[in-house]
């Protein structure tokens, strides 16, 4: 039986978005700047400042979306060694997650714990959290957050600090260069 929450089915959003905030983000986490760096900062305010209410869930899906392929991509290299992704990250991603009181509400973790699960078992995250209703505001910054640890996880495994944004900027371009050619459904 189909699930309701198969990634075929699932918003997309925006990608390119979410993923300039995530790769900001880590990039001034590792330069060790408590903020920003100003310029990447104007682009994320002008983003925020050019979205609409569909921009906002735009870019919500467009997160949840890096939520996926990260987690599909930890779950192939875990798979390579014989571990479950579910046993190896998620426990290191709610420990990090409690470790952020003053980011993350503790009420947000258990969702992104369910999220990180459901896309690890090959479910869409946008779908399955639309199912308990709207996005709180404490939801969207540990979203955000998710996705940060998702990537720097990802990162640690390759050895490279920009590896999961070359990651997912490589199956855009290849995504896109599908639409182009044709082989691609729009």
């Amino acid at each position: 039986m189909p699930s309701s929450c198969d990634p075929r089915h699932a918003p997309v959003g925006d990608v390119d978005g979410a993923l300039m905030v995530i790769d900001s983000r880590l990039k001034a986490v590792h330069d060790g700047k408590a903020g920003t760096d100003p310029e990447e900062q104007r682009l994320i305010d002008q983003l925020a400042a050019s979205l609409d209410l569909q921009g906002v869930h735009d870019l919500l899906d467009g997160t949840c979306t890096l939520v996926y392929m990260f987690m599909n991509w930890l779950r192939r290299a875990h798979e390579e060694h014989d571990r479950d992704v579910i046993e190896y990250v998620v426990p290191s991603l709610v420990t990090t997650l409690r470790m952020m009181p003053r980011t993350v509400s503790p009420e947000a973790i258990p969702t992104m714990a369910g999220m990180a699960i459901a896309a690890g078992t090959g479910l869409s995250p946008s779908l399955w959290r639309r199912q308990y209703g709207d996005w709180t505001t404490e939801e969207m910054t540990a979203l955000e957050a998710t996705a940060l640890l998702l990537a720097e996880h990802i990162n640690r495994i390759a050895g490279d600090r920009d590896f999961a944004t070359r990651l997912i900027g490589d199956a855009l371009s290849r995504a896109d260069e599908d639409h182009r050619n044709g082989t691609l459904e729009d």
